[in-house]
């Protein structure tokens, strides 16, 4: 196998450089080793360290922004950017395997009887720029209680736990998800539908307005997809009264013929890793000349 020296920065707190998404993907085809001087960088969104390292730069981020080419050379964002040096890869391919969402025929009926309640939602983030999700919640539950087991807006005597089993331990009695993103931008899909999705909850969904080449619009609830909010209300709890309706969601796979979209597979996303890397890029130079981080320059040992 090839090595490649990668280093990690700008992730969030106590982010697993040796063991995470990237390095289990690479080890595939590549002898990973992290170093402080490395060939590549794979930085995100939370600081500046990058700007420090002279090597090339492969910028990542499940949130909402967009690559910024004059901060790095390649990039994975959840955006949709016509550029050789960008490759789509939505947050959600982080947090569940494809697997987990094919449906097996035998489940729609065996699922219905153990959906006993109405409707679940899972927030902690009380911004006001999250103010939609929120507002319907509230609309929601005019009609019929919702049941809220995260920080914000709990109604269930306490927290159901940080953890992502918790969560989807939490949702699998309940026919509904509100599965808001907290902004609607073109590609920006989350974990939140697939969450919805796992627990076989149908997912209402509000976010990615180009949402309907990745997942059925016939297996969940979109909020565009009606003229009004109240029309999407009263299908969710048209939905709850019928049982035969609510079956003919739960038949319908979360992916286009019951096969993971391409943003799955992994052969994608490697055979960019392999351009990457196969590409030479000239170091660069940081104010005042300074070689920087990633330089196989005189100042900098010749190994990890």
């Amino acid at each position: 196998m090839t090595r490649i020296r990668l280093d990690f920065c700008d992730f969030w707190p106590n982010f697993p450089k040796a063991k995470n998404f990237f390095t289990e993907l690479l080890s595939a085809r590549y002898e990973v080793e992290i170093c402080d001087h490395p060939d590549f960088l794979i930085y995100s969104n939370f600081g500046y360290h990058h700007r420090l390292y002279t090597c090339p730069r492969i910028f990542y981020t499940g949130e909402k922004g967009a690559p910024d080419f004059r901060e790095c050379d390649y990039a994975f964002t959840s955006r949709y950017v016509d550029d050789p040096r960008h490759l789509r890869l939505p947050l959600y391919v982080w947090y569940v395997s494809p697997d987990l969402l094919v449906k097996n025929p035998a489940e729609p009926e065996r699922l219905l009887a153990q959906k006993n309640k109405f409707c679940a939602f899972v927030v902690s983030n009380s911004h006001r720029r999250t103010a939609k999700r929120i507002d319907f919640f509230h609309r929601l539950c005019r009609h019929k209680q919702v049941d809220s087991g995260g920080r914000h807006l709990n109604n269930i005597g306490g927290l159901i736990g940080d953890s992502l089993e918790a969560k989807i331990a939490f949702l699998q009695p309940y026919k509904f998800n509100i599965a808001f993103e907290n902004t609607s931008i073109p590609g920006y899909t989350t974990e939140k539908i697939v969450d919805a999705m796992r627990a076989r909850c149908i997912p209402i969904y509000w976010g990615n307005p180009q949402i309907h080449p990745e997942f059925n619009s016939k297996s969940f609830l979109n909020y565009p997809d009606f003229p009004n909010e109240e029309a999407l209300i009263d299908r969710i709890l048209e939905i709850d009264c019928d049982d035969s309706l609510y079956l003919e969601y739960l038949r319908q796979p979360f992916f286009h013929d019951n096969l993971p979209n391409e943003f799955f597979s992994r052969e994608r996303l490697l055979a960019q890793f392999d351009r990457i890397f196969s590409t030479p890029i000239p170091p660069k130079i940081l104010p005042g000349g300074s070689l920087g981080f990633g330089e196989k320059g005189q100042s900098l040992p010749a190994d990890c």
